[in-house]
């Protein structure tokens, strides 16, 4: 089994991270191609394409100038903990034992604008570059066409290793990028909240539950899909009726909510 998730935008590099060894992203070169063009964006062009404000334009305008290959260079740090969204505040990997990390490693995939993919302790430099962005490239006019193809034959492939099924836990920006690519079959978990005595995804819970829900799979080292319906973090249940062989739906009452 393997699970995708999503990068974040907020990112956590001042912390020393601990001793649990690392890895290089398996599409490096790829990467600094794109890193490339992006080095040769001016503050103002970066702050038309990824629509930022002036300070965060500025601060990835230097990211960017600062930008390298070499894993090994300080400002380098796990993938998986320096990622610091709603999602990895659910799977709160800074918790996790040395075994935690050696399970995700093998079953946690994380898609990236700039990366492609990464495995947890890939090491990564501070960036900002959201899947959906129209960056111009030698293979097309945006993300989804550098990348179609490459994320997904490296998932194909560890899928093979693994075994199971694909857990898609990522955003729709970026589970486009191997969407109608994948060997295996692919269940996507829906989170849905009661709100006024209906049910409906918000963003901010949702996100979170897909992080709580990798913690489940990696700390209870989970190999089949039909498991996961025994998750019950925070007060989601599985629901039966509304889940179907690709869908598994986990509801949380009003009441039952932190």
């Amino acid at each position: 089994m393997l699970l995708l998730i999503s990068p974040a935008k907020k990112l956590e590099f001042e912390e020393v991270a601990p001793d649990i060894g690392f890895s290089e992203p398996e599409l490096i070169g790829k990467a600094e191609y794109i890193a490339l063009i992006m080095k040769q964006y001016s503050e103002s062009d970066l702050k038309r394409l990824m629509k930022l404000s002036d300070n965060l334009a500025r601060l990835n305008f230097e990211r960017y100038r600062r930008w390298t290959t070499d894993t090994s260079e300080q400002r380098s740090k796990q993938a998986i903990l320096a990622f610091r969204g709603d999602v990895y505040a659910g799977m709160a990997a800074t918790a996790f034992e040395q075994r935690d990390f050696d399970y995700a490693q093998a079953h946690l995939r994380i898609l990236s604008g700039l990366y492609g993919v990464l495995r947890p302790l890939d090491m990564i430099q501070p960036h900002r570059l959201e899947m959906g962005t129209r960056l111009k490239n030698r293979k097309g006019d945006n993300l989804y066409d550098y990348w179609r193809g490459e994320s997904a034959s490296l998932i194909n492939r560890d899928v093979e290793i693994s075994g199971g099924e694909i857990i898609n836990l990522a955003s729709s920006e970026y589970f486009k990028s191997v969407d109608g690519m994948l060997d295996y079959p692919v269940v996507t978990p829906v989170f849905k909240d009661e709100k006024n005595g209906q049910y409906k995804i918000i963003s901010i819970y949702a996100k979170k539950a897909r992080g709580m829900m990798c913690d489940f799979v990696i700390r209870n080292r989970l190999d089949r899909a039909e498991q996961l319906q025994d998750f019950s973090a925070a007060g989601y249940r599985f629901s039966e009726e509304g889940s179907d062989s690709g869908q598994l739906l986990f509801l949380r009452k009003e009441s039952a909510r932190p």
